[in-house]
């Protein structure tokens, strides 16, 4: 390992605009090259699509049927970015995107200013180039978006904490308040819970109060928040608070909410695995806990990541991507402690076997389709990997690998170099090829479906399959039912029939019928 830089050493200039340039490359490169995956892209995107259908700017509908996951603020975002791009995937993922961007760029700022220039490229490097914050980022849904509010929020309520000024006070009481916009009562626990651990730890529980309760931070707040939640009550009454606050707030964390359960262990795997390839500098972090809390910033970054996962492994649903909203600290923290790696080669594992993985995926989709794992309609789907692969693909994949080989065994660099090099060629490989391809494998029969559904100008439904993006492609709310005789639509090739209708569509495991008269 190359001895490490001294912090006061100007980076190299190119090296530094690749590192600037990295958000914009990994959450805009190819941004609409995949259809919209379902479940969750399509739901949130047929609902700002439906917003335009109605005309109601002030509720959410699913296929007609109200929608309360959550609160406005996304869909407004998704909503400006329908207009400027149209109803496609770049409009829908646009505010993801953007939110995902910012959020790089805002820890940089932040760590610039306390770590120094050369650890604010290096978090940069790390936060734009991980794997959860690469998918979230790149998804029409409201998690890039909560995160970047929460980063804001908590980052300037270290400066408050730090210097005492209250504008970074009155800032973060914005951010959470849009926070609340975004996805509930999650934007106003995290940051409360996690000043409030880092003043008792240090016995300040009145400069907390003085915080929280500051007269004219609430005021911005309930300026922010209550004139939309007090009109969707108004609106909806009682559904908004049973479908809303109780089934996907409350329940959300009491209970396994839509089956995504898991054990009191599960983000000890799913930490590691969404920040891939910085997992090995994450485990090394650790060994500085002590040494860390003795400094306060530290300890405040170290508080935030740890309540985060002790928070959301007590909740009753579980879903990898909740873990994110601890990752800020964990990327600046990797970032401080870069230098100070051992065994290089272990760290360099991860990237090898990720870039190694990927040319094979074709083959693997395809030997998956031909076995008995999954059921028939998944295995229905993957049949298609090797039919749509290009040569393309195959150049991409393997010359990634062949490049990352080429920089681990011949550049004289410290072990983190190498390793947001092989990052920074990960997601090169991944936005230009591989999620395309896999998008196109998985997603595309059902888009193709929607898009010949929509030039047939008749109603379709959806017969015992939940797809919401195909209403995005067909344009058209699509409504859950048994067709009647002479009538069309979408199902599961596992769930078709032997007779009784024909078929005008049939890839993967998606199939467009009509029902024939009986």
């Amino acid at each position: 390992m190359m001895p490490a830089a001294p912090e006061s050493a100007r980076p190299r200039p190119l090296l530094a605009l690749c590192i600037v340039l990295l958000p914009l490359i990994a959450f805009f490169l190819r941004l609409g090259g995949a259809p919209l995956f379902d479940v969750d892209e399509g739901a949130f995107s047929e609902a700002t699509r439906e917003m335009f259908e109605r005309g109601d700017f002030l509720s959410t509908y699913l296929n007609g049927e109200h929608r309360f996951d959550k609160p406005i603020l996304i869909y407004w975002l998704q909503a400006i970015g329908y207009l400027i791009f149209g109803p496609t995937e770049w409009g829908f993922r646009f505010p993801s995107a953007l939110a995902a961007a910012s959020w790089s760029y805002a820890t940089w700022y932040f760590a610039r200013q306390r770590f120094g220039a050369n650890t604010a490229l290096a978090a940069l490097a790390i936060v734009s180039t991980a794997i959860g914050p690469f998918a979230i980022g790149r998804a029409a849904t409201a998690d890039a978006l909560l995160n970047l509010l929460l980063a804001l929020a908590l980052f300037d309520a270290w400066r408050n904490l730090e210097s005492g000024r209250r504008a970074p006070l009155l800032r973060a009481f914005v951010w959470i308040g849009l926070g609340a916009l975004t996805k509930g009562p999650i934007a106003l626990l995290i940051p409360g819970a996690v000043s409030f651990l880092y003043c008792a730890s240090r016995g300040e529980f009145k400069r907390w109060a003085r915080a929280v309760f500051d007269p004219v931070g609430l005021a911005i707040f309930a300026i922010i928040v209550v004139p939309w939640y007090a009109t969707a009550l108004a609106i909806h009454g009682k559904l908004f608070i049973d479908g809303f606050i109780m089934k996907h707030n409350v329940e959300r964390f009491t209970g396994t909410l839509e089956g995504h359960a898991g054990s009191l262990f599960y983000y000890v795997i799913a930490v590691p695995l969404l920040l891939l390839p910085w997992t090995g500098p994450l485990i090394a972090s650790l060994r500085h806990v002590r040494s860390d809390i003795d400094t306060g910033v530290r300890r405040f970054l170290w508080i935030w990541a740890v309540f985060v996962v002790a928070f959301f492994s007590v909740s009753g649903t579980k879903l990898p991507h909740y873990v994110l909203y601890g990752s800020t600290p964990l990327f600046l923290l990797i970032a401080i402690h870069r230098n100070e790696l051992r065994r290089t080669w272990l760290h360099l594992i991860a990237p090898l076997l990720l870039l190694g993985l990927l040319p094979l995926l074709p083959t693997i989709f395809a030997a998956l389709s031909a076995s008995n794992a999954g059921n028939a309609y998944y295995r229905a789907m993957l049949s298609e990997a090797m039919g749509s692969v290009t040569a393309e693909y195959y150049i991409v994949t393997i010359g990634g690998l062949l490049l990352w080989l080429t920089i681990a065994m011949r550049w004289q660099a410290a072990a983190w170099m190498k390793l947001g090099a092989a990052a920074a060629i990960q997601i090169v490989v991944l936005a230009g090829v591989v999620v395309p391809w896999a998008g196109g494998v998985l997603q595309g029969p059902v888009r193709e479906a929607g898009l010949i559904a929509h030039t047939l100008g008749e109603p379709v439904f959806a017969w015992r399959y939940y797809a919401p993006s195909f209403s995005v492609y067909r344009q058209a709310v699509t409504l859950d039912k048994a067709p009647a005789p002479g009538e069309v639509a979408l199902t599961r090739v596992d769930r078709l029939p032997a007779s009784g209708v024909d078929i005008l569509y049939r890839k993967g495991g998606v199939a467009l019928v009509r029902k024939l008269p009986e």
